[in-house]
């Protein structure tokens, strides 16, 4: 007698245009992206105490820290290296202009553009507050490993390097991103300060000369 428990299904007749084998999705604890995100999360939240102290948002701080390393940038330009999108940006950039932590005016070439720089008091918050900022490196340095902290610096460079230009599966003509200016730069991604200090932010002043960041080059706390 048959085990109808052990029986095979009988097939069903497949819907039209359906793909003749299910692909199976890897596990959700697998997900890169969501692993990311993990990863952000557990750093970020050991900053955000500090950030509330000196009243201001985490999208405030990457602001504020990616001005430190130019003299000043054309807004679109800002929108793209801190990936804000451009009306979350000027709602930010038009609180940080009532505080006077940062400067705007028009471009000297093109009345129409833009253009912000960070203002003394903006350089003088940064200086305090990376000092609560490089403490918390220094103790998640501790707890992770300087090596491996390292190297996990370098490892993701090399994936955003890796899985630059056109969005796999894609056209460069239909790679149109979320992120702002993601999908329209070429070459390398612009370079961050790192979210909650390191860098030329370490002693809450610009690297010397403030270098521009360049239209080819990419900048969270």
């Amino acid at each position: 007698m048959t085990d109808p428990m052990s029986a095979e299904a009988p097939e069903t007749a497949a819907e039209p245009g359906a793909s003749a084998t299910r692909v199976r999705l890897r596990d959700f604890s697998k997900s890169l992206p969501m692993s990311l995100l993990k990863a952000r999360e557990a750093v970020m939240r050991h900053f955000r105490a500090s950030l509330r102290r000196f009243g201001i948002t985490e999208q405030q701080w990457r602001v504020l820290r990616a001005l430190t390393a130019v003299e000043s940038i054309e807004i679109s330009q800002l929108a793209e290296v801190t990936f804000l999108l451009p009306p979350s940006l000027s709602r930010i950039l038009k609180d940080l202009d009532e505080r006077g932590l940062i400067l705007r005016r028009a471009s000297d070439t093109d009345m129409r553009r833009g253009l912000v720089s960070i203002s003394p008091q903006g350089l003088e918050l940064i200086e305090r507050a990376g000092v609560d900022s490089e403490e918390i490196y220094g103790e998640i340095t501790g707890r992770f490993g300087a090596e491996r902290l390292t190297l996990l610096h370098a490892l993701l460079r090399e994936l955003v390097d890796c899985l630059d230009g056109a969005a796999i599966g894609t056209s460069v003509e239909d790679d149109t991103a979320v992120a702002p200016g993601a999908g329209k730069r070429r070459g390398r991604p612009r370079k961050a300060p790192d979210e909650a200090g390191g860098g030329s932010a370490r002693s809450g002043k610009p690297a010397p000369g403030r270098p521009r960041i360049s239209p080819s080059g990419r900048t969270d706390r």
